[in-house]
């Protein structure tokens, strides 16, 4: 059955795997706030457990904003999780909006970490930000945000250190076709180097986000998402969603020109994983209805496979 909350809007989540148990962490803001567009500066992260990716137990709220200066002094939002030698790592983005009633806000990676994937400790030394070198910054004044947010990290395949991709925008570029995938590296996920974006602007992306790599049949992929608003030169007027594209390896670089649409944006924030049998299914969270009202409720799990080089999800998903 599909995820909801009785009292509160749900997007953005990511998962973890130990054992038989799915752990999901999830955004979530109160349906009280009224106005749905608030629920970015009010997003706390929620923790459910699952064995089939269906039906859900909630464990309430790991992880809420710092406040005061703090690089998540306003709002905990997307991440991933990732197994190490110590623990549970957790990336998450801490973003902060300089003004009441205004979308400006900065957006930083910081980390926590869990014995059980229940219980969640930040970590303050942990703190990877965008490099203006690379990567447009709120001082350019050049878009509404320092984008640097939603971290995917994963281990390298041959043993060197850890990849971490996040969204962000380039530091030049087709005015709003600036959208990337950006990069950092570490040797112990905890010490961080940005470097420089593994695509290329201009690619149609005014931003890609919720990035994931990940195996599917054998096959490494892309997934991310970009609604129809964001879309940028070539692309304007289509119709936005959850986009993939083939890789040959995972640490790319990727040429995101080749995207094609996985599942149109009445779906969002699309996670690839493997149900009990192993088979990959995509789980997102359900966007707006056919109204355009915010829906913010996640979805049952859908199979997909490869057509081709195209990633399909195999369910009529209009």
């Amino acid at each position: 059955m599909t995820f909801t909350l009785p009292d509160h809007w749900v997007w953005d989540f990511w998962l973890a795997r130990d054992g038989d148990t799915h752990h999901m962490l999830f955004l979530q803001a109160p349906t009280s706030l009224g106005d749905p567009d608030l629920r970015h500066r009010n997003a706390t992260v929620g923790h459910a457990t699952s064995s089939d990716l269906r039906s859900w137990t909630v464990h309430g709220t790991v992880l809420e904003p710092t406040g005061g200066e703090a690089p998540d002094a306003t709002a905990t939002w997307t991440g991933s999780i990732v197994e190490a030698a110590a623990g549970w790592r957790m990336f998450y983005t801490g973003s902060r909006f300089l003004e009441p009633g205004r979308i400006t806000n900065v957006e930083t990676v910081l980390a926590a970490t869990s014995d059980d994937l229940t219980e969640w400790v930040k970590d303050p030394g942990v703190v990877v930000a965008a490099d203006p070198r690379w990567y447009e910054t709120l001082a350019a004044g050049t878009w509404h945000e320092e984008a640097w947010r939603d971290p995917w990290v994963f281990a390298d395949p041959d043993g060197d250190g850890w990849h971490m991709l996040v969204t962000a925008r380039a530091v030049d570029g087709p005015g709003r076709d600036r959208g990337v995938v950006g990069h950092a590296w570490s040797p112990d996920l905890v010490r961080w180097e940005v470097r420089p974006p593994r695509s290329t602007a201009g690619a149609g992306f005014a931003h890609l986000e919720v990035p994931q790599v990940v195996q599917v049949e054998g096959r490494w992929v892309l997934v991310f998402s970009c609604d129809s608003a964001h879309l940028a030169g070539h692309r304007e007027g289509e119709r936005g969603g959850i986009w993939a594209v083939a890789l040959d390896d995972p640490r790319g670089p990727y040429d995101v020109r080749r995207a094609t649409l996985v599942a149109p944006e009445n779906l969002y924030s699309g996670r690839i994983a493997e149900d009990a049998d192993g088979r990959p299914v995509l789980l997102a969270f359900e966007n707006v209805a056919a109204d355009g009202a915010f829906i913010g409720t996640l979805s049952d799990p859908l199979p997909v496979r490869w057509d081709g080089d195209r990633l399909i999800v195999t369910e009529d998903v209009r």
